[in-house]
């Protein structure tokens, strides 16, 4: 892959480049530099490019849970464990993962920063956090492909469709609506949101008149594993696990909630609950889903059997044929190809952004987003030609522990390190300003990740393995206040941010300052002051050096360069 920050060209042959530190010296690849296409994918998302509304913000992000990768949770879940057990994972999943993820909803939303600049200064510092770009980008291939998978089932049943050639093209559908960014997106979800609305419901409502009684006879299922009938500690924490693999998608979440307008008097209510309800808030919809789901495969598992149930086109055929007839089958399989195309679209364009921030850091390089989206979907298209569909418990509740550990260290600095100064108030993402490690947050994750993992496998008795995710998540709450206290903050900052800590003003955060790398006009959050070049620069162009040699952060006491006047100013919100 070549490097897309090529020298300019417009000074005479026999001037050395290095006479003016501040002339241009980069220009970006024509997709990397396309923002419609771009979407800030490495950037603080300027309130200039934040022209959706809040509803229409939430409405985006509340499209990309239309997955039913839930319903197959779900009911893998309650056939494993049992009703009462399954029912008590799947909300304490939810409600673990709801609290988790109100401040880092509310943080990506106010700063306009995607998971991984938020996890960059909220405990992980600038290369640390590259571990967890990694974790996120792996959970966006890992649920495109059981997305995909279910997508394959439903063309396979519904055309006949080898299911090998169906992981193809549920592969390559969903590329050129990605391609085009979140204004492609949001029409997506917008337009197909009414189908994924009568497909999800009329199922429930077909079996509420035609088989009154499921409900009772479900409540008493022990499951097809042998289950002992009531409530069991172990099956509740093993249930618990495979739930919370679903915690890092508070990741997809703040990947639109970034584009959040600036909150005012006149739309705070309308942004709290916006906020509110497309980030935490999915997991609300999303526990109703794998309750759901595992109902209408309880209600299928006689007529189409174990395996067949666990896939959710086969009970949403049985479901809808005493009214449909025929039309069942063409009926269930539009429902799950638009719900398939709505998520597959988030994991993709999520991919592809998690991507671009663990390469720009490694290489130095970044030729543009959309080049991602190949990445993320060749690994996917791999997962599914080997049937991880199959291995769905086991893949999910390993994942889970590593996955709940990042996101409460996370929200542990959110909540308890900011509030009482551990921390500094702000969210500073850009390396000119980070150690390349913070222990707090990094550190947090790696212990309790590693004890977690250790605990799944069986090292620590049985109890500790069905409550692994448990040892994950409280070692993170704890180990982060913990290690940021005995450090007493100090690896935060590496130095201060003259122009971005607290009291600046809205009026100043939208003034808008032009980078002496790339000579682009960006907010004053995006801006550092360099001394290599003697001015602002971009947090892109500032990431992508490889040469500077870290001078802003090892020769504090020279302290920051003045920035110059801005050039532009925007009016706030």
């Amino acid at each position: 892959m070549t490097d897309t920050a090529t020298p300019a060209t417009g000074e005479a042959p026999h001037q050395e480049p290095q006479e003016d530190p501040r002339a241009p010296r980069r220009s970006y690849a024509r997709l990397a530099a396309d923002e419609s296409r771009e979407d800030y994918s490495l950037r603080y998302a300027p309130h200039s490019f934040r022209r959706w509304s809040p509803s229409m913000v939430a409405g985006t992000a509340l499209g990309g849970i239309a997955y039913l990768a839930d319903f197959a949770i779900g009911a893998s879940i309650v056939f494993t464990y049992g009703f009462t057990s399954g029912l008590a994972s799947i909300l304490a999943a939810a409600a673990i993962i709801f609290l988790t993820g109100i401040p880092i909803a509310r943080a990506c939303a106010k700063y306009g920063l995607d998971m991984d600049l938020v996890t960059r200064g909220a405990g992980f510092g600038y290369f640390g956090s590259t571990l967890t770009s990694l974790i996120y980008a792996s959970f966006t291939f890992i649920f495109f492909a059981l997305e995909g998978s279910i997508m394959a089932q439903a063309m396979h049943q519904a055309f006949g469709l080898p299911v090998e050639a169906g992981y193809l093209v549920t592969t390559l559908i969903v590329i050129p609506i990605v391609f085009r960014g979140m204004g492609a997106l949001a029409k997506v979800q917008a337009w197909t949101q009414p189908v994924w609305i009568v497909g999800m419901v009329l199922p429930f409502v077909v079996l509420a008149v035609e088989a009154p009684g499921s409900w009772g006879a479900f409540s008493s299922f022990t499951g097809t594993e042998g289950a002992a009938p009531g409530f069991s500690w172990i099956a509740f924490g093993l249930g618990t696990g495979v739930a919370l693999s679903l915690i890092a998608q508070i990741g997809e979440q703040a990947d639109y909630l970034r584009f959040m307008p600036a909150r005012t008097e006149a739309n705070r209510r309308r942004w709290n609950l916006a906020v509110l309800a497309a980030g935490p808030g999915w997991v609300v919809i999303g526990a109703a889903k794998q309750l759901g789901g595992a109902f209408l495969a309880f209600v299928a598992l006689e007529a189409v059997g174990k395996t067949h149930a666990l896939e959710p086109i086969a009970p949403q055929i049985e479901a809808l044929k005493p009214w449909l007839g025929s039309f069942a089958l063409p009926a269930a399989a539009l429902f799950v190809i638009v719900s398939q195309i709505k998520i597959n679209v988030t994991n993709a364009y999520s991919g592809s952004l998690s991507w671009s921030n663990f390469f720009s850091r490694i290489t130095h390089r970044h030729p543009g987003r959309v080049w991602y989206i190949f990445l993320n979907l060749v690994i996917a298209l791999t997962l599914m030609e080997m049937n991880m569909f199959a291995a769905l418990n086991k893949l999910l509740g390993f994942y889970s522990n590593v996955g709940i550990a990042w996101i409460a260290a996370v929200a542990a600095d959110l909540v308890i390190n900011k509030r009482i100064g551990l921390s500094p108030r702000h969210i500073e993402f850009k390396r000119a300003y980070l150690h390349a490690v913070n222990p707090a947050g990094f550190g947090a994750m790696v212990i309790a990740s590693t004890v977690s993992i250790l605990a799944f496998f069986g090292l620590f008795g049985r109890y500790a393995e069905a409550f692994s995710t448990f040892i994950a998540a409280g070692l993170s709450l704890v180990l982060c206040p913990l290690i940021a206290w005995l450090t007493k903050g100090k690896y935060y900052l590496a130095r201060p941010n003259p122009v971005n800590g607290p009291g600046v003003e809205i009026a100043d955060i939208t003034a808008t300052y032009t980078c002496a790398v790339c000579e682009t006009a960006y907010e004053l959050p995006d801006i550092a002051d360099c001394p290599v070049q003697a001015g602002p620069i971009c947090s892109l162009c500032c990431s992508l050096d490889a040469e500077c040699g870290d001078v802003c952060r090892k020769e504090p006491a020279a302290g920051p360069v003045p920035l110059p006047m801005p050039v532009v100013r925007t009016p706030a919100g």
